[in-house]
């Protein structure tokens, strides 16, 4: 995996190393990115708080690239634009904290400060180690084609629940407290089925098994929306090798995995790490041990911020050449 990266503007990178970076740095020259909407923060555990926030959009051609937490005005996590949650750790039993999150441009430039969400942890249980069992029967209902409404029966445990996390396609996707049994799911795709889970956790950070499967059906939206398939799909072949490029969905957020299909299976995943987004073309090298004279017919597609596959790319067959 390559990232090719793309230069800064000479006004912003020279506005970055004067003033490092801050919010306000620049301006009329360097747009800033607006502020991150929607900061929500549960109690996970006795040490820890599970942060939340939607993603920055907008702000005047300001690309984020990552967001800054702040705990009482302290940085203390960096995440890269597509991580819209995090487990703050290492936090004090039966303690009020409270969290912003500021987003961060392509310049270096930071957005104004979220507004406050706060959280009390609640008190420690070292000796825990049993986990709750699963939350019970759960539904999920439809409300417009981007929104489902869940709702489940509550998790017992020997000491108290804390958080219930939603799962969908095997990745988290949502955290509320543990004193909420319902929750609205936005930001989903029209015309999509849905199968989500629910688990609990308790103040020890013990998880329960998943919970009984719920799907959702999403209707129709007027119009089309944006294609989640990943553009223009190339492949180079040389010697041993086989070199992918394409232009990533526009899904309102970074994508940072794919799913590579060779001869209409599932081959590999590609991923990329923290930091490693490509701005622009992504680009991926296999390497080949195949004969030479062997055809592959490849295509990929891209996991969205729902936790769910998207279209798949157009097909692109080669012929591969031996190892030099």
């Amino acid at each position: 995996m390559r990232q090719w990266p793309t230069a800064a503007p000479a006004a912003a990178l020279a506005c970055a190393l004067a003033v490092g970076g801050l919010a306000g740095c620049g301006a009329g020259d360097v747009p800033l990115p607006p502020a991150p909407a929607g900061l929500t923060a549960q109690a996970g555990s006795a040490t820890s708080v599970h942060v939340m926030w939607d993603a920055a959009t907008g702000g005047g051609g300001a690309r984020v690239t990552g967001y800054q937490v702040f705990q009482g005005g302290t940085l203390v996590r960096e995440l890269p634009a597509e991580k819209t949650m995090v487990d703050i750790t290492g936090l004090a039993p039966q303690t009020a904290y409270a969290f912003t999150v500021r987003a961060k441009a392509a310049s270096g430039a930071l957005s104004a400060p979220s507004a406050e969400a706060t959280a009390t942890t609640p008190a420690a249980r070292p000796e825990d180690r049993q986990a709750p069992t699963a939350p019970g029967t759960l539904s999920a209902r439809a409300e417009g084609p981007r929104a489902v409404r869940l709702t489940w029966s509550p998790a017992s445990d020997d000491v108290g629940v804390t958080a219930y996390d939603v799962h969908q396609g095997g990745v988290r996707i949502h955290t509320v407290t543990g004193t909420e049994t319902a929750t609205l799911l936005t930001g989903l795709r029209p015309d999509t089925v849905y199968t989500f889970t629910v688990r609990a956790r308790d103040g020890a950070d013990n998880s329960s098994p998943d919970g009984p499967a719920a799907d959702a059906t999403t209707p129709p939206a007027a119009g089309r929306g944006p294609s989640t398939a990943p553009a223009d799909l190339t492949a180079a072949v040389s010697p041993g090798t086989v070199t992918l490029s394409w232009d990533p969905p526009d899904t309102g957020r970074p994508t940072t995995e794919y799913e590579l299909h060779i001869d209409g299976r599932p081959t590999t995943t590609v991923q990329f790490g923290a930091g490693a987004v490509p701005a622009g073309r992504a680009e991926y090298r296999l390497t080949v041990t195949e004969p030479a004279g062997t055809v592959w017919a490849l295509k990929l597609r891209a996991r969205l911020p729902d936790g769910t596959w998207g279209a798949f790319s157009a097909e692109r067959r080669v012929t591969l050449m031996a190892g030099s």
